[in-house]
């Protein structure tokens, strides 16, 4: 199976990123993806945390900008797609979910991962903290996208390895992130790998990749990597995609030659 993962560098103007997202999806489309991931926050990097709020959208709307695009492409270009991440309601106007939603190849939505884990960093020049606008999630999700078995997880989740731990066994484990550069450039690529080494199993990550208007600057290196911890395709900085194919011939001989989740005792 094909898949493709989609990297942008999205801006304060929604109209703007559903656009430039769905010409990713239709050239991963074109290429012969049959599903496709964008990254966390494709839909709006703005100037604040809080123009999240503004932009939430209410949880199954079929008619909400950003959930329409996402079913509206999957549709159309039949895609199983793994829509980065939205911000959705919830019960409180000061809060939002960072929700990733799944849609299956005739538009229907199929599965909604909440990121459990948010993120706080804070060296001194800068400094970060969703929980200001996000509430947590506490349930982890897996899909069945196809013939594969696709964990879901966003951005500072991979540093918690229980959290795939508690969805084996899966084929695919998907990152939509954005990391920032400094904790991109030292920790990315190690805890992407050691993810799909650990779980043997395929890793899609598709990342917000560049400067954007609000001046942050994100990581980036969007990769698809497989079981064995090889980076089968990376694309460093901005817009653009990463396509590999998911081998169930190399999963299972990865899984047979080193039968490590066999193993487990805890």
């Amino acid at each position: 199976m094909k898949i493709a993962a989609v990297q942008m560098v999205s801006g304060p103007d929604p109209v703007v990123n559903l656009a430039r997202a769905r010409h990713w999806l239709e050239q991963a489309g074109r290429q012969g993806a049959e599903l496709v991931a964008l990254p966390e926050y494709f839909c709006l990097m703005g100037q604040a945390d809080g123009d999240k709020l503004a932009l939430a959208e209410t949880p199954g709307d079929a008619n909400a900008p950003i959930q329409r695009m996402l079913s509206q492409a999957a549709a159309d270009l039949g895609l199983w797609l793994i829509g980065g991440t939205l911000p959705l309601r919830t019960p409180s106007a000061e809060r939002v979910r960072n929700a990733c939603c799944v849609y299956a190849p005739d538009g229907s939505q199929v599965a909604r991962y909440d990121k459990i884990h948010l993120f706080r960093f804070d060296n001194g020049s800068e400094s970060y903290d969703e929980g200001r606008v996000l509430e947590a999630g506490n349930e982890p999700v897996a899909v069945q996208a196809g013939p594969l078995r696709v964990a879901l997880s966003v951005c500072y989740d991979l540093r918690f390895p229980e959290l795939y731990r508690s969805l084996a066994p899966v084929d695919l484990i998907s990152v939509p992130a954005a990391f920032t550069y400094v904790t991109g450039q030292a920790h990315w690529e190690l805890l992407l790998r050691a993810r799909a080494v650990e779980n043997q199993a395929y890793v899609i990550a598709p990342a917000q990749g560049g400067l954007h208007q609000n001046g942050r600057r994100t990581w980036g290196h969007t990769m698809i990597i497989d079981p064995w911890g090889v980076v089968l395709g990376c694309l460093p900085e901005g817009e653009g995609l990463v396509l590999a194919d998911v081998d169930a011939k190399r999963l299972g001989e990865v899984r047979r030659q080193l039968p490590a989740l066999q193993h487990r005792r805890l």
